[in-house]
């Protein structure tokens, strides 16, 4: 017998699970067969409920979501995650879009998103190697030097670590948001100490 799941996850402060429970529970999906991930701006990156429900979900069972996005943070990701669903035969269904993998078109949607995913990856590359090039060109090294040196981005993870914003260590570090990020995603090379949680003068 086929069951209907659901997913719902937040990312940013503000933001609840409850008007995404209630998109699917409108939508038919057993409040019980919810899946949930609350995560935050940190470094940690695991889907703890994503990963129970693809454990839970059998051949023939159909996920829902309240939209396409709620299945990762980027195109890639995303792109991933619908692919796992794909390979164990498992429908994908995305209210918003009004995107349904057991039908044509839906399937098709999936595969343009598939080759986007390609696409920005490969952009990517090239991008960084004409980087490379022109650097190069100019007689610099071939990469940048990291904006904050290993110390620093220690430093930083620690503060995430204990709940500060990122968007404050951002600004306290002189980084953008982008590379906070970045770095947060990043595993640390050493074990920091008592000083390296201080905050940034």
């Amino acid at each position: 017998m086929t069951a209907i799941l659901g997913y719902a996850r937040v990312s940013t402060i503000g933001q609840d699970l409850d008007a995404q429970r209630a998109v699917l529970s409108a939508a038919g999906v057993d409040p019980e067969r919810v899946f949930t991930d609350e995560l935050s701006g940190s470094a940690n990156t695991a889907r703890p409920g994503l990963a129970a429900m693809l454990d839970y979900a059998r051949r023939g069972d159909t996920v829902v979501v309240a939209a396409i996005d709620r299945l990762g943070r980027s195109v890639a990701e995303v792109t991933r995650t619908i692919a796992d669903l794909g390979e164990q035969a498992i429908t994908l269904r995305a209210l918003r879009e009004g995107v349904d993998t057991a039908t044509a078109t839906g399937r098709a949607v999936a595969a343009i998103m598939a080759s986007l995913a390609e696409l920005e990856l490969e952009l990517g590359r090239e991008r960084r190697a004409a980087s490379r090039d022109s650097r190069r060109a100019r007689r610099l090294p071939a990469t940048k030097p990291p904006k904050l040196t290993a110390d620093r981005q220690e430093q930083l993870r620690r503060l995430a670590a204990t709940g500060e914003a990122v968007r404050e260590l951002a600004a306290a570090f002189g980084i953008g948001r982008a590379t906070a990020y970045r770095y947060l995603s990043q595993q640390p090379t050493r074990t920091a100490t008592a000083v390296d949680v201080e905050a940034p003068r």
